[in-house]
C-alpha cells in the first residue's frame, strides 16, 4: 500500500515538473518572440483613430497617412463628388503623432509590453489623438464650387415674347452651405466612412411680380417710336406699377370719368332721365356737349367753368394733383380765369407728352380714380372716406356699369378675350391717344391705364393702336398665366379707324357768372 502511493507520488510530481518545464519553455519561446518585437509599437495603440498595434513607425505613419490624405465623398442629391482634404483646408500634424507614439512606447517597460504582447491587449490602453486642423473658409469655397457646378436653382418667370404669354417658373434646388460645413468637417477628421451628406432644399419659382409685367410692358413699348404712359394695378393686392406714370398729359375725354363722380356727389338721388341721358351719352359716346352739361349738374346752376373748378377742385381733395379742368370742352379761355394750372407734373421739368394746358392729368392720376371708383363699389376706399354723405357704393357701381357700355376705342377690350367685362373711357387728339379702365378679368380684377403720344402734326392709328391693343394683352395675360388670350389676328387690321368723338350740338356758352 504504501508502495503504491510513493509511485503516485512520483508520478505527479514528475507530471508537475513537465508542465513548469513546458510554461517556463512556452514563455521562454514567446519573450524571445517578444524581443523581436519589441520595437514595434506595442498592441492596441492607436493613433487618430487607427489601430498601428504591432507596426513600425514607419509604417504606422504610411497607414495614418493613407487613411487621412485618402478624398472625402460629398453627396449632393444622386451625385456624389470626391474631394481631396488638402484642396478643402485640411492639414495634420503626421510628424507630431508619430513623436508622440514613440515617446509612449519607450516609456512602457519590458514586462508590461509583454504581458501585452502575450494577453493580444493593451494593459492600458494607449492612443495619440489626431492632431489637425480645416480651414473653414477655404472648405466653404470648395462647397461653393461643388453648388455652383450641382444646384439647379428654381428658373423665374419670364415672357414668351412672341406669343406675349407669361412662363411659369420652374422649382429647383439649392445646398445650404452653411447647415452643411459640421458634416463635412466631421468626416475630414475621421479615418473611415469619409463621405458626408450635403444639404440640398427644394427652391420655389418666385411668384411672377409686377417687376416682370413691366419689363414686359416697356419692352413693348420701345416698339413705339414715340413716349408711351402706362399705370397698371392690382385690385386684390394694390400693387401697382407705373412707366412715366407721373408725366403730365392731356386730359382729353378720359377726364370725363371725374365728371361722372362730381355729377353723382351733386346729386341727392338716382339721377332722373334728363342727367341719365347725359350719362350715357357722355360715357357711351364721349359727348363733349354731354361733358359741359354735366359739368352743370356738378356746378349746381348752369355754369360750365364753374363746373370745371368743381371738378379741378375735387379731383385735388381726393389727392390727385395734377389733374385738373382750366377750360371746359370746346370752350374760350376767359381773359378773367385761368387758363391752366401749375402742378408738379407740368412743373418738373421737360413735358415730352406735350400736354393740353387747359386740361391735364397723368397716368397715375386716372389709374387711381379708377381704383377709387371700383373699390368705392365695393364698400370702401378713398371716394367715400373723402366724400361720406356725397357718394354711395351704388352711385360708384352705376358710374362702372355705364363705362362698360362702352364699346369705342376697343383700345383695352381689344386686348382681353369676349366676355370679359372692361369699363373704360377712351380719349384721343391729333397726337395723343390713351384709354383707362377697369378689367374684370378671372384671373384678377385690375386698373389699366396706357397712353401713347408722338410729337408732330399727327399721330397714325396704324402706329398707336396695335401697341395699345398689345399692351393691354401683356396685361391680360400676366393676371391670367392660365388662360392667356392669343389676341385677334383677323380683325387687328380690320378696325383701326376709331370712331370720332362727336360734338353733337355746340358746347354751351358760358354765362356772365363765368368770368368771375
Amino acid at each position: 500500500m504504501r508502495r503504491q502511493t510513493s509511485i503516485s507520488t512520483i508520478l505527479l510530481r514528475i507530471l508537475l515538473l513537465l508542465v513548469f518545464l513546458a510554461g517556463v519553455g512556452y514563455a521562454g519561446y514567446q519573450a524571445f518572440q517578444y524581443w523581436q518585437v519589441r520595437d514595434l509599437l506595442p498592441v492596441g495603440m492607436t493613433i487618430a483613430g487607427i489601430d498601428v498595434g504591432g507596426l513600425t513607425l514607419n509604417e504606422a505613419a504610411e497607414r495614418v497617412n493613407a487613411a487621412y490624405t485618402a478624398p472625402i465623398y460629398l453627396t449632393h442629391l444622386d451625385e456624389q463628388v470626391e474631394i481631396d482634404p488638402a484642396r478643402a483646408g485640411f492639414q495634420f500634424d503626421l510628424d507630431g503623432m508619430m513623436q508622440e507614439a514613440q515617446a509612449m512606447q519607450q516609456t512602457q517597460t519590458f514586462w508590461q509590453g509583454f504581458a501585452a504582447y502575450l494577453l493580444q491587449r493593451p494593459v492600458a490602453p494607449e492612443a495619440v489623438e489626431l492632431k489637425a486642423s480645416s480651414d473653414t473658409n477655404t472648405l466653404r469655397d470648395i462647397l461653393q464650387i461643388v453648388a455652383d457646378l450641382l444646384d439647379q436653382p428654381a428658373q423665374a418667370p419670364g415672357m414668351n415674347t412672341e406669343t406675349f404669354t407669361f412662363v411659369p417658373g420652374k422649382t429647383g434646388y439649392t445646398t445650404d452651405i452653411d447647415a452643411s460645413l459640421p458634416a463635412v468637417q466631421q468626416v475630414l477628421f475621421q479615418p473611415d466612412n469619409r463621405v458626408a451628406t450635403l444639404v440640398v432644399h427644394d427652391q420655389p419659382p418666385e411668384a411672377p411680380g409686377m417687376d416682370m409685367l413691366k419689363r414686359a410692358v416697356q419692352a413693348e413699348l420701345n416698339s413705339f417710336a414715340g413716349v408711351g404712359s402706362v399705370f397698371v394695378m392690382d385690385l386684390e393686392t394694390g400693387e401697382e406699377f407705373g412707366i412715366n406714370a407721373d408725366t403730365a398729359l392731356s386730359g382729353l375725354s378720359i377726364l370725363k370719368v371725374g365728371i361722372f363722380v362730381d355729377a353723382f356727389r351733386a346729386l341727392n338721388g338716382p339721377p332722373d332721365e334728363y342727367v341719365r341721358s347725359l350719362l350715357e351719352d357722355t360715357a357711351i359716346h364721349s359727348s363733349d356737349y354731354g361733358a359741359n352739361l354735366l359739368l352743370h349738374v356738378a356746378a349746381g346752376e348752369n355754369n360750365t367753368y364753374k363746373g370745371a373748378d368743381v371738378f379741378t377742385e375735387s379731383m385735388h381733395e381726393l389727392g390727385l394733383v395734377n389733374t385738373f379742368m382750366a377750360v371746359p370742352y370746346d370752350a374760350a379761355v376767359v381773359a378773367t380765369r385761368p387758363s391752366t394750372y401749375v402742378t408738379p407734373a407740368n412743373s418738373a421739368g421737360e413735358l415730352p407728352m406735350q400736354p393740353d394746358p387747359a386740361r391735364q392729368s397723368t397716368a397715375e392720376d386716372m389709374g387711381t380714380l379708377m381704383s377709387m371708383i371700383y373699390y368705392c363699389s365695393k364698400g370702401g376706399g378713398t371716394l367715400l372716406a373723402v366724400y361720406p354723405d356725397q357718394i354711395t357704393p351704388g352711385e360708384c357701381q352705376e358710374i362702372i356699369d355705364l363705362m362698360e357700355q362702352n364699346l369705342e376705342g376697343n383700345l383695352i377690350r381689344f386686348g382681353v378675350p369676349d366676355g370679359v367685362p372692361v369699363s373704360h373711357k377712351h380719349g384721343w387728339d391729333s397726337v395723343t391717344h390713351g384709354d383707362a379702365g377697369i378689367v374684370y378679368s378671372p384671373g384678377g380684377d385690375y386698373v389699366i391705364v396706357e397712353y401713347l403720344h408722338q410729337s408732330g402734326d399727327w399721330l397714325p392709328i396704324e402706329y398707336s393702336f396695335p401697341v395699345l391693343r398689345e399692351i393691354s394683352r401683356i396685361v391680360y395675360n400676366y393676371f391670367n398665366p392660365d388662360q392667356p388670350f392669343a389676341g385677334r389676328p383677323s380683325t387687328l387690321g380690320d378696325d383701326l379707324s376709331p370712331t370720332p368723338e362727336p360734338t353733337l350740338e355746340p358746347t354751351p356758352e358760358p354765362t356772365p357768372e363765368s368770368g368771375n
